[in-house]
């Protein structure tokens, strides 16, 4: 299996084949619109309109799994996300990353990533990590999504190049996207 095996739901339910995306560099991100974590939507419409024209996506998967919240419609989210942040990037229909409803494309990158650990050196770290570990003790152990706004950075032959949990700064995710566009 690999990335372009997938299909995902578009906001208007239609299917979309990974396979469209073959030859570009995708950053797949699950998000949500009410956590600390969604100012990351500034930097990311921002580096999207720095790279897409040299064969750059952003997956957006809004996602209501960590804390609800994404609670609104897809097109409610959609419609924030486009007036608050002016995202241009696709945004897909909200998903499950985790569990038994989670979609085959995460379940698959899930599968093959590890979980790197939260920057503890950050506020927000400390504090994820603490919430984290009040709903699984273990968490450190298993590679399972832990929070909204993890990261997977594609190349452009479908590899997986990284994983970046939410704590990672951006300007480390914006450093790797640069180095194989």
């Amino acid at each position: 299996m690999e990335i372009y095996d997938f299909t995902v739901k578009a906001r208007d339910g239609r299917d979309v084949s990974l396979s469209d995306y073959k030859g570009k560099v995708l950053l797949i991100v699950n998000t949500a619109t009410g956590c600390g974590f969604t100012p990351h939507y500034k930097e990311l419409e921002e580096l999207y309109e720095e790279y897409r024209d040299s064969g750059f996506e952003i997956l957006d998967f809004p996602c209501n799994q960590f804390g609800n919240q994404a609670p609104g419609t897809d097109e409610e989210i959609h419609s924030f996300c486009t007036k608050r942040y002016g995202i241009t990037f696709p945004q897909f229909a909200k998903i499950n990353v985790n569990g038994a409803d989670a979609i085959p494309l995460y379940k698959w990158l899930v599968e093959n990533t590890s979980f790197s650990g939260f920057d503890l050196h950050s506020p927000m770290g400390a504090m994820l990590s603490q919430i984290v570990k009040k709903q699984d003790r273990k968490y450190k152990h298993n590679n399972a999504i832990k929070w909204n706004f993890t990261k997977f950075l594609i190349d452009r032959n479908g590899g997986i190049v990284a994983r970046f949990e939410p704590t990672t700064s951006m300007s480390k995710v914006i450093a790797r996207v640069k180095e194989i566009i």
